[in-house]
């Protein structure tokens, strides 16, 4: 299985989980409010690690930045396949268009 989906299940698995034993859990006790503002922050975090000199530590941004991404999306109700049908639908539409049409 892909990286992504084993981690998309693992996130949807610990909603039920035990707050204080699973950080997933946690966000989802705490709600959508604090599961978009620590997207944020990991989304700055990545910004600014982009920013330096160093593009590796880039990677541990970015898994951060997905790993919450994937959080907020399954408190949503959403997944990686309605990001994967959305990415579809753009396929071959030029990013101006696409911006233009929403």
């Amino acid at each position: 299985m892909d990286p992504l989906d084993t981690l998309e299940a693992t996130i949807r698995a610990r909603r039920s989980a035990d707050p204080a034993t699973s950080y997933a859990a946690s966000l989802f006790a705490r709600g959508r409010g604090r599961i978009a503002q620590k997207l944020g922050e990991e989304a700055i975090e990545t910004v600014i690690a982009a920013m330096g000199d160093d593009p590796a530590k880039i990677v541990p941004e970015a898994a951060d930045l997905v790993f919450h991404l994937l959080v907020l999306l399954a408190d949503a109700g959403l997944g990686l396949d309605d990001v994967r049908t959305e990415l579809k639908r753009r396929e071959g539409v030029s990013g101006h268009d696409e911006k233009a049409s929403r």
